[in-house]
């Protein structure tokens, strides 16, 4: 279906069904130059599905510490301007505390820009490598830095942005699972009732918990923590959103029970953590495998998203996801 918004800041079209059909690297190169830099020539794609990401190199500028920036063109349709606005602002936030979070770079005083239909903001490239969980050491430093992270995100609350509960993260990616003609259809009648059943005991164990909501990185896996010698920033706050502390923490746990209670020992220094949010856990990872599931589905006609997850499009596939849910159940 062609369902074309116009973004304003260069006339373009965006096809919501192919929205990066019009992503040329000419447009990256205009739309990094209508922000005042000006590219040589370089530009890398980078690892990224739900936006697109590339590393742009650009002449010296003082703006910049070296020759390369990093652009993100947010998925048409996803957020709205102003739930980007509140990512920016925390982020922002953030590094006035002194953490170490890469933010976007303002222009003009405004770190949301638009060219040829496209949203787009623009970030120093700062590289890193993966932490090394299992080190204690890390463990540490990652907990004393989320906590900080969370006493800024405890400041005041997003308006704007998601919060992390099954509406959100269950019964969308269950609807566009069904939608997509992935799901094979011998498989739709166990899918809605495993679904229903983990949307069920998910909502009782938030329940029982009544964890404290406070805003969040919201997708803080290894990838989005970058080591370098002096140290760990986090990257990319795009699924950043309202829940409990717990979930910016249980990604980054190795599954070694001392690395785990040295983190959670680091962060109880800065900011209290309430023993029972760890009973979330198990229910956090089951919304994050429902969720990815359904978010491929969601996104199968993104030309990108079948190349990369052609496994999906397997009855096997699907037979192993019902047997994942089934299974996580079972350690509630």
């Amino acid at each position: 279906m062609h369902c074309p918004i116009d973004l304003g800041g260069g006339g373009g079209e965006v096809n919501l069904a192919r929205p990066y059909a019009g992503l040329s690297p000419d447009l990256i190169e205009d739309a990094v130059a209508s922000v005042g830099f000006e590219p040589d020539g370089h530009l890398l794609a980078l690892n990224s599905f739900e936006n697109r990401v590339y590393q742009v190199g650009v002449e010296p500028d003082a703006a910049l510490p070296g020759r390369f920036l990093v652009g993100k063109f947010y998925r048409p349709g996803r957020w709205s301007d102003a739930a980007i606005a509140e990512e920016h602002a925390f982020t922002a936030e953030l590094v006035a505390a002194e953490l170490p979070v890469v933010a976007p770079l303002a222009h003009h005083g405004r770190s949301l820009h638009q060219h040829g239909g496209f949203r787009f903001a623009l970030f120093p490239r700062q590289g890193g490598r993966a932490p090394e969980l299992e080190q204690v050491p890390v463990a540490e430093w990652l907990g004393r830095l989320l906590a900080r992270l969370h006493n800024v995100g405890a400041e005041r609350a997003f308006s704007e942005r998601q919060t992390i509960d099954t509406e959100t993260l269950v019964w969308r990616p269950h609807l566009a699972a069904l939608a997509s003609g992935l799901l094979p259809n011998a498989l739709e009648d166990r899918y809605d009732a495993l679904v229903s059943t983990a949307a069920d005991a998910i909502d009782d164990a938030f329940a029982r918990v009544d964890p404290v909501l406070l805003r969040l990185h919201g997708d803080c896996h290894p990838g989005n923590v970058l080591w370098t010698d002096a140290g760990p920033h986090f990257v990319d706050l795009d699924d950043s959103r309202r829940g409990p502390a717990i979930q910016d923490l249980w990604m980054l746990m190795s599954g070694d029970v001392a690395q785990r209670e040295a983190m959670l020992a680091a962060y109880r220094t800065f900011r209290p953590l309430d023993p029972r949010e760890l009973d979330l856990i198990a229910p956090l990872r089951l919304l994050r495998q429902i969720h990815y599931a359904g978010w491929i589905a969601e996104r199968w006609g993104d030309p990108a998203f079948p190349a990369a997850f052609a496994h999906v499009a397997s009855p096997a596939w699907w037979e192993g996801h019902l047997r994942d849910i089934a299974a996580a159940l079972e350690t509630f």
